[in-house]
């Protein structure tokens, strides 16, 4: 129904004000007496079998929503009832911002693709926090975090750690997002010393809240774009620094072997790729940070996963979870019971 009927009509408009959009049409959908347990019907499966337990926590199914769909943390409620083993929101930053101006957000329909540069637009901590107080437990919660733009380089860390402490009560696990390709000063945020320097920090205020409640896994989200020799240094640093795990990976700047023409490309610019493009390329990373680690810690497999075999792929090479957006995009909900349904019966 929803590539035949939904997305045909969706994709006429903008994307940015379709997904708004569509936040809308869940939200008054979820309120007619019956349909949650419709939506449950049709897109959950419920089996002890696709259970994962992974950073002390129990997740029903292997399969999430990335960060950057639910950014402001106002439908995950909602969206659990599709299916979802866990949902990330985010990037959450400490003070709300506008991000880039639009338009910022492209599909490249021949790819099954989309470019973005929205810039961690969100509403900020208060209103994440919030819409957080108002969480039924139907689903593990992430909470992605990250800088806000105008922070000065010297800052950056106090941006993550204001984060950190006060969503701490509200999310199951952290994300460190600072591969996203959008956002200034990227170079700093993926200098090793200055990684080091971060998630000391965030451990080190993890220990002390612990002491009210139980700490909280920290992972780092990766860029696809890394080389060989830095991902050496990502499995060096989780080493040192006994980081929970890795998401890989976040969008790409390469356009290499793209459908979409290089005129509109031109036109669109600059951004973050993910799709189908960066399927392979992903796929790539996990493997070679599970290979070159001996699996030595978790890793959320994300990027191009629009079929059940795709997240195999993601598995067989090394991740613990994945992750789909630009997938549940295109692919509507059932891409979740599709990929769960295929990995009972690879079990």
């Amino acid at each position: 129904m929803y590539k035949l009927l939904l997305r045909p009509i969706f994709f006429l408009f903008d994307p940015e004000k379709i997904h708004h959009f569509t936040f809308s049409l869940i939200k008054f959908t979820s309120k007619i007496p019956g349909m949650t347990s419709v939506f449950r019907r049709l897109y959950t499966i419920e089996d002890k079998k696709l259970e994962r337990q992974l950073f002390g926590l129990t997740f029903k199914n292997p399969v999430g929503l990335a960060a950057g769909f639910d950014k402001n943390a106002v439908l995950y409620n909602e969206l659990a009832n599709f299916g979802f083993g866990f949902i990330e929101i985010g990037t959450v930053t400490p003070k709300g911002q506008a991000g880039n101006p639009k338009q910022r957000l492209f599909r490249l329909k021949d790819d099954q693709g989309i470019i973005n540069r929205m810039g961690f637009n969100n509403e900020g901590l208060e209103a994440a926090i919030q819409q957080l107080k108002k969480n039924k437990g139907k689903v593990i919660i992430g909470g992605n975090i990250g800088k806000n733009t105008q922070t000065k380089p010297e800052d950056y860390t106090k941006d993550y750690l204001e984060c950190f402490n006060a969503l701490h009560p509200y999310v199951d696990y952290f994300v460190l997002n600072v591969s996203c390709p959008n956002v200034g000063s990227h170079a700093k945020l993926n200098d090793k010393d200055y990684l080091l320097e971060l998630i000391a920090t965030v451990q080190k205020a993890n220990k002390e809240l612990s002491g009210r409640a139980q700490s909280r896994p920290i992972l780092l989200k990766i860029a696809p774009d890394l080389n060989n020799i830095q991902l050496d240094e990502i499995i060096e640093l989780i080493s040192e620094t006994n980081l929970d795990g890795v998401i890989a990976s976040n969008t790409s700047v390469d356009r290499t072997g793209l459908k979409t023409s290089d005129k509109r490309l031109a036109e669109i610019g600059n951004g973050g790729l993910s799709g189908q493009p960066i399927k392979d390329k992903s796929t790539q990373v996990i493997k070679y940070l599970a290979d070159k680690s001996n699996k030595a810690f978790p890793i959320i497999g994300v990027g191009g996963i629009h079929s059940a075999a795709d997240a195999l792929e993601k598995l067989e090479a090394g991740a613990d979870l994945v992750q789909i957006y630009t997938g549940f995009i295109y692919e509507g909900p059932s891409l979740i019971k599709q990929i769960n349904k295929a990995i009972l019966n690879h079990s």
